[in-house]
């Protein structure tokens, strides 16, 4: 038998904690040079991403929000450490039975990137050559941790089978200042290929020098400013800063493709496949602007997630004509360059000349974390269904032949905004000072527009309030109200009225599988 001290035991969970860094150093070093999708880390946590259930990814998204890809990160690391640090620990007094949980991890990072979107054989030679450099250093360190056997000559069977060599059984355990200083080179080692990957990897695909380099054809249109009376709501620009604006999506880390090497097929129900890249895209179409409100289907009642902006691109109807649709075509199924998918209604592309293939916004080259160097805009739908970010692939199919990343998980095929209204002013459960307050805030139902929008005070009579002016039906419109606030504790709701006459629900409903629904409310005390 080994004995195993305290020391033994947390020398040992280093050993495991330096080893799978060093692995998942040394993949992230390779895996810059074989492809972005080749990298076990990141791997795994998209496969987490597509095999979770919807209720799981939309409690991370109201939950987390913007976070929820990091909070995804620190899960799978805390798992991963304790998992190392653990088997470090066992491999003290059994070194087969350590190496049991790291075995199964690397076959599951395996069976992850080949599950990756376009991979291959070849995307395996990171997750290989890390493991090969991870086991290397376990077996060394936990030699060096210190577990110390009775000295004695000659082993048994059963010893034999435990993977320590009978050597080490008399040999004096290393020095704690070796080992340490092992560790510490390790550690040290992992940041170092960690670092490298990302140095050899920007220079490999340099997507900001493409994007820092590119020059933005001008529109045909020219939109002028945001109306004057457009922004009634203190501190709510009623275009959303690009900084500002809103991010859900399923990519772990942000694509980057350089504008020079970016290509869109149109294939599938279509008379003339097309294959555009940047330089067909600018030239051979009309470059329009266009400005569009987004709406996530994740936006809770009340919720932020959505935001204005000036879009600049060519018209999707425009490339669909070029294309030649097929009449029995319903759904044009947009694809992302890590895979994801969004099944668009064919006449919501088609109807109108809004929908774009944008490159800019808010008169810059998109930004990469909404799509740089191309995307999906489409007004009035959810993002889930229309705003692909990333878009390489466009097929012209049918909703009964294909289906989308978020259909199988519960969402509904077709999405369009639902008319929607939130306070901004005041918020919920602030101190007011009786007298007249400003209640203020924002609705919208993007390709319909907003008509009129009212505010109650508790039980009382609904009140009109002041809209702002818009450019358009496609954006969403600030309000404003003047409350005469009198002492007590009350509940304010508000509630819009679309251009055709739809008056906003206050039915209750949960984001999936069509979007939420609801007046939204907010309790204030004036004194």
């Amino acid at each position: 038998m080994v004995t195993t001290t305290p020391h033994t035991a947390s020398r040992g969970a280093l050993a495991g904690l330096v080893s799978a860094a060093l692995l998942l150093g040394t993949a992230s070093a390779v895996s810059a040079v074989v492809g972005r999708g080749s990298e076990p880390f990141l791997a795994v946590g998209d496969t987490v991403v597509r095999l979770s259930p919807s209720v799981v990814t939309s409690f991370a998204i109201e939950t987390f929000g913007s976070y929820d890809k990091l909070v995804l990160f620190v899960g799978i690391g805390v798992v991963l450490a304790v998992v190392a640090a653990v088997s470090g620990v066992l491999a003290t007094r059994r070194l087969l039975l350590g190496v049991a949980a790291p075995v199964l991890l690397v076959l599951a990072a395996a069976a992850a990137v080949l599950a990756s979107p376009g991979a291959t054989a070849l995307d395996l030679v990171p997750l290989l050559v890390g493991t090969v450099v991870g086991a290397v250093a376990f077996v060394r360190l936990v030699a060096l941790s210190g577990a110390r056997r009775p000295a004695r000559t000659g082993t048994t069977a059963a010893e034999a089978d435990d993977g320590v060599a009978p050597v080490a059984r008399t040999r004096p355990a290393a020095s704690r200042r070796l080992f340490l200083g092992l560790v510490g080179a390790g550690a040290a080692a992992s940041a170092g290929l960690v670092a490298v990957g990302r140095v050899v990897g920007g220079t490999l695909r340099d997507a900001t020098a493409s994007r820092d380099g590119l020059a933005l054809p001008a529109a045909a249109n020219t939109l002028p400013d945001a109306p004057t009376g457009a922004q009634l709501v203190d501190g709510a620009p009623f275009r959303t800063p690009n900084v500002d604006f809103y991010r859900v999506d399923t990519a772990l880390t942000v694509p980057q493709v350089p504008a020079e090497d970016w290509v869109v097929r149109v294939h599938g129900l279509v008379d003339r496949p097309l294959e555009l890249d940047w330089a067909a895209l600018t030239t051979r179409f009309e470059v329009v602007d266009r400005e569009i409100t987004l709406v996530c289907v994740s936006n809770p009642v009340g919720g932020d997630l959505a935001g204005n902006a000036v879009w600049r691109g060519i018209r999707l109807a425009d490339v669909l004509a070029e294309a030649g649709v097929d009449p029995r075509a319903d759904m044009v199924l947009s694809t992302s360059v890590d895979g994801w998918t969004a099944s668009t209604p064919l006449a919501a592309l088609v109807d109108t000349d809004d929908p774009l293939l944008a490159f800019a916004m808010n008169g810059e080259p998109l930004p990469f974390e909404h799509g740089f160097p191309v995307r999906m805009v489409v007004p009035g739908l959810y993002g889930y269904v229309s705003a692909t970010k990333w878009v390489v692939d466009l097929k012209v199919t049918t909703f009964a032949e294909d289906e989308a990343y978020w259909t199988p998980r519960g969402y509904a095929e077709e999405a369009p905004v639902k008319v929607a209204s939130r306070i901004e002013l005041p918020a919920s459960f602030e101190q007011l000072t009786a007298g007249p307050v400003v209640v203020a805030g924002t609705a919208w139902h993007p390709g319909v527009g907003i008509d009129a929008v009212e505010v109650q005070v508790d039980d009382g009579d609904w009140q009109p309030a002041e809209l702002g002016e818009v450019p358009g039906p496609t954006t969403w419109r600030q309000w404003r109200y003047e409350w005469p606030a009198e002492p007590g504790q009350h509940t304010l709701r508000v509630r819009a009225t679309d251009a055709d006459g739809e008056v906003q629900t206050d039915e209750r409903a949960e984001i999936a599988p069509d979007g939420s629904s609801g007046w939204h409310s907010v309790v204030v005390t004036v004194t």
